[in-house]
């Protein structure tokens, strides 16, 4: 199994690596990578490759059958080839503060109005969150929101860690997610947990900053209602 090099440190921008294996010759398989697959709402990272000079972009990252495909641009690499990566950091670092933009909305909205999330899509410019809520009102929106920029503005840690799934399931409101099984995000029976001090601990497997400062501001941007108590949520972030 590659080994997950954001789990363990999401400020990693390179790193050196092994191919494991090559399918359809342009998909990379390597034995530790700081490239972030796409899922949970987070898209993944882009970047390059680089073997014996010559450069290889990557396009996208994803997951399939347990393992983490790299798509490169062209064809040339090979099992057993020496690779450096870097990945494009100006999209993972607005993804870091955008996922965890979205842990502390989601924190805010849960505590006010028990609010759980139905889905969620995060994006460089303007990120999304669907919640389950009776009652939409703008202002008050507008009101959960300045909440949550005074806790940014006390600048708490951030950190993740894993636990055991038996400790997991002894951990109420361990999610926010409206359908949360978590038996489907458990990895070799442990659970990835993010914690925002003081105010969030949720399971998850994205990548975030390690404290709220580096979020800077939350704006609303727009809301829209998707049909019974499904509110969609759009915001931004200023430096």
């Amino acid at each position: 199994m590659t080994s997950q090099l954001y789990y363990h440190d999401a400020y990693t921008k390179q790193f050196e690596a092994t191919i494991e294996e090559v399918q359809e010759e342009k998909l990379i398989i390597l034995n530790q990578t700081a490239f972030y697959p796409s899922g949970g709402g987070q898209p993944s990272d882009i970047g390059t490759l680089t073997s014996n000079g010559e450069i290889f972009i990557v396009n996208h990252v994803g997951k399939k059958d347990g393992k983490i495909i790299h798509e490169v641009a062209k064809h040339g690499l090979k099992k057993g080839d020496k690779i450096s990566g870097e990945i494009n950091w100006n999209k993972r670092y607005k993804l870091m503060r955008m996922h965890t933009a979205a842990h502390v909305i989601a924190a805010i909205m849960h505590q006010k109005a028990s609010a759980l999330i139905t889905g969620n899509q995060l994006d460089e410019e303007v990120s999304r969150i669907d919640f389950s809520l009776e009652n939409f009102n703008r202002e008050q929106i507008e009101q959960y929101i300045e909440d949550a920029n005074q806790y940014i503005r006390k600048n708490l840690h951030v950190s993740s860690y894993f636990i055991s799934i038996e400790e997991a399931r002894n951990i109420p409101e361990l999610s926010r997610l409206a359908a949360f099984n978590i038996n489907k995000i458990a990895t070799n029976n442990q659970i990835r947990i993010v914690e925002i001090e003081g105010l969030d601990k949720q399971a998850d497997g994205g990548t975030h900053v390690k404290s709220l400062k580096e979020i800077g501001k939350i704006f609303l941007d727009r809301l829209e209602n998707k049909g019974s108590k499904n509110r969609r949520l759009y915001f931004k972030l200023e430096d």
